[in-house]
């Protein structure tokens, strides 16, 4: 099963930029880059409090955040 993030999506249809979700979020702009890829190394591997925070900025859900193929 391969995960997909949707991070990148969320934030482009809402006009959020990196930047702000760093500021808003407290959390390294490694952090979010790794959030908004694909894969074991990189959303697989963000904790959920980590997702939780992202989500909660963008108002989502967490699961909203990814897709499993």
């Amino acid at each position: 099963m391969k995960i997909t993030s949707l991070v990148s999506d969320i934030m482009e249809r809402q006009g959020v930029t990196i930047r702000q979700l760093e500021d808003q979020t407290g959390l390294a702009p490694q952090t979010i880059l790794r959030a908004r890829k694909d894969g074991k190394e990189n959303i697989e591997a963000c904790s959920l409090h980590t997702l939780a925070r992202i989500a909660e900025y963008l108002d989502v859900s967490v699961k909203d955040l990814f897709k499993e193929d």
